[in-house]
Parts: structure tokens; C-alpha cells; sequence
């Protein structure tokens, strides 16, 4: 199946005075998953809709698998979409949805059918082909709709908040299911959600969008463990953000908090007013003092089976901690007091 690279160089988008889209430089790579991530409003989807030639671009210029499509309609992209909606014909069959496509390029019945079956044998459906969208679950329906976008076999696959009309156990399945087709076709794949836990388990590379630009891009491991921004570290998983004053800088870094210097074993240029990033599961209680703790009560805990969950007022502010069930447990009202391994805490700036 043919795979192409995304190019954006220097695009922007504009309704009338309304920018959509600030000068937008992206490149991303033949055969990954890329997942646009951001909050609504953000221009994730309107990136989205400029690959797919379904907007037009106000500047700059647009590149799949090295061609210049910046003036090409959508008809001539070679790029099939995966919407929210499913968008699927309820007085067709499964295989004459999957086959729609097919047809409307004038290939012979016999070939689409056979495209189509070998289609829906790859997202699991094989067999389903006969019966009507209304006979599936929306996990089946989001599958044929899938089906329906690699038959075309296209240089790029777009995929438009595909979940978000499952439930939260059947999201993580079909995510799954999407992940495993498209590495096992080796397709390129650009992925908009504003769930960052879906785009840390299916990509290869987050674009993380905040106000028409891009705050951040990184593989999943990158964003959360080296946030550029407080934006970064709290929209990418739960984190605590602790105002400090960085006290020296360098290879070793000096951080003042609540009146207590800590020694954090990571380089920065910071200096004075920052933000430390201290993640949920990073937190550690204890009953008795320890060197560099900071006193806290419990203001509000559950356990959830996999975990214990506490959230803790604190002079350094609210801090929210997961511990493992194993752990010694903490009543609301109890005063606790907060640690953390130094190589554990990141810097952002203020």
C-alpha cells in the first residue's frame, strides 16, 4: 500500500479577519501515526482538513509524499478520511459501504467486492459483509468506516476525533485495533484528538496545538517527560505545578521551595520565578517528617482498587497524589508529609 510524508511550509488559514491557522511548519514522516492534539479551538482540525484538501490554504504550501497539493482538490489527494460521524449509508450493506469508494472510480464490480471483503477481513469483519450499519455496534460501525478509508489505499489516512462516539472501554479497543492496521500496513496516519491518553497510546508523534500553533511536538514519552510549558505538563497527564525560585543554574540546578532548598540532578537555564512539575504518581506521603518534606493534609481520598487517590492542601498549594493500593493508607483530615525523588521533578517556566 502506498505511504506519503506530510508537509506544511509556512501554512496558514484565514476567515477574513479570523486567523484559524498561524504560519504552520510540520513535517511528518512516511509510514507513522502523527496525532494532532490540542483543546478545542486550537487549529488541530483545520490542519486536519488542509491535508484533506477540504480547506484551502491562505499562504504557504502543502506537500504529500514530496508533491506539491497545495492548489489540488480533495477528488485528486491521495488521501481517504476516517470521520466522528462514521458517516456510513444506512440502506447500504456493509460491503457496499466499504466498496462506495471503489465504485465511484469505475472499477469493476467483481474487483471492488474482492477489495472490499479483503477490507473488512482486515479490521475483523470478515463475514459481515451482508448485513445493514443498523445490525452493528458502534465499534463495528467505526471498524467499516476504516475499512472503507484503506481500501482506497491511500498515501495518507485521516483520522477526525474517530472515538469519541464509544464508551470509554470499547475507545481503548478500537484504538488499539486502529494502531495495529496501521502498522502493520505501514501507513502514514494523521490522528486529531483533544484525549491526550488516546494520542499517548497510539502515536508515534504528538503535535500538541494551543491557539492556531504548534506548543509543542515530541514522541509521547518526550511530551511527558520534558514539558516545554506548564500548558504541556498539565494538558499531557496530571501534574502538579509548584511555584519555586531557582536559586542556580546549570548542570545542577538549586530550587527554593516554601523557604527549602533542593538539589535537582537536571540541567537548566532558567533562573529565578518557575514552575516545578511534580506528577501524581511521583508524589510520596509519609506520616513523620523527612528531610525536605512539606506538611500537608488530606483534604480527600479514594481508593479505586489499582490505586489510592489523595488530593493535599499544602503551603506550596493543592497537590494530587496516586499511590499504590499497597501503600500505607491516609483518612481525610490526616497530616501527611510530601516527598519526591529530586531526579523526578521537571522545571517549566513561570
Amino acid at each position: 500500500m502506498t505511504k506519503g510524508s506530510v508537509r506544511f511550509e509556512g501554512v496558514t488559514k484565514r476567515y477574513g479577519d479570523v486567523v484559524a491557522l498561524k504560519p504552520l511548519s510540520l513535517e511528518i514522516q512516511r509510514g507513522t501515526l502523527c496525532t494532532l492534539l490540542g483543546p478545542s479551538g486550537c487549529g488541530k482540525t483545520t490542519t486536519l482538513r488542509l491535508i484533506a484538501g477540504l480547506e484551502s490554504a491562505s499562504e504557504g504550501k502543502i506537500l504529500i509524499g514530496g508533491e506539491d497539493v497545495t492548489h489540488l482538490s480533495a477528488t485528486y489527494r491521495r488521501v481517504s478520511m476516517v470521520f466522528q460521524s462514521y458517516a456510513l449509508f444506512p440502506h447500504m450493506t456493509v460491503a457496499e459501504n466499504v466498496g462506495y469508494g471503489l465504485s465511484v472510480k469505475r472499477l469493476p464490480k467483481a474487483e471492488a467486492r474482492a477489495r472490499a471483503e479483503a477490507g473488512l477481513e482486515l479490521v475483523g469483519l470478515k463475514g459481515f459483509g451482508d448485513r445493514l450499519p443498523s445490525e452493528l455496534s458502534g465499534g463495528q460501525q467505526q471498524r467499516v468506516a476504516v475499512a472503507r478509508a484503506i481500501v482506497l489505499e491511500p498515501e495518507v489516512l485521516l483520522l477526525d476525533e474517530p472515538l469519541s462516539n464509544l464508551d470509554a472501554k470499547l475507545r481503548r479497543h478500537v484504538r488499539e485495533e486502529i494502531r495495529q492496521i496501521q502498522q502493520r500496513l505501514g501507513l502514514t496516519a494523521v490522528y486529531v484528538t483533544h484525549d491526550q491518553e488516546e494520542a499517548m497510546a497510539v502515536s508515534d508523534r504528538i503535535i500538541v496545538m494551543k491557539n492556531a500553533e504548534i506548543a509543542q511536538a515530541g514522541s509521547p514519552r518526550d511530551l511527558y517527560e520534558r514539558p516545554a510549558s506548564s500548558f504541556i505538563a498539565d494538558f499531557i497527564g496530571d501534574a502538579n505545578l509548584l511555584d519555586a525560585e531557582v536559586t542556580a543554574s546549570g548542570a545542577v540546578t538549586m530550587v527554593r521551595l516554601q523557604g527549602q532548598e533542593y538539589t535537582l540532578p537536571l540541567a537548566t537555564d532558567l533562573k529565578g520565578a518557575a514552575r516545578m512539575v511534580l506528577r501524581p504518581h511521583q508524589v510520596v506521603l509519609n506520616a513523620a517528617p523527612a528531610p525536605g518534606s512539606i506538611p500537608a493534609e488530606v483534604t480527600y481520598a479514594a481508593y479505586l482498587g489499582n490505586s489510592i487517590q489523595y488530593t493535599l492542601a499544602s503551603p506550596a498549594g493543592e497537590i494530587f497524589a496516586i499511590l499504590p493500593p499497597s501503600s500505607q493508607p491516609f483518612a481525610m483530615g490526616d497530616t501527611v508529609h510530601v516527598t519526591w525523588r529530586p531526579e523526578d521533578i521537571r522545571l517549566v517556566a513561570a
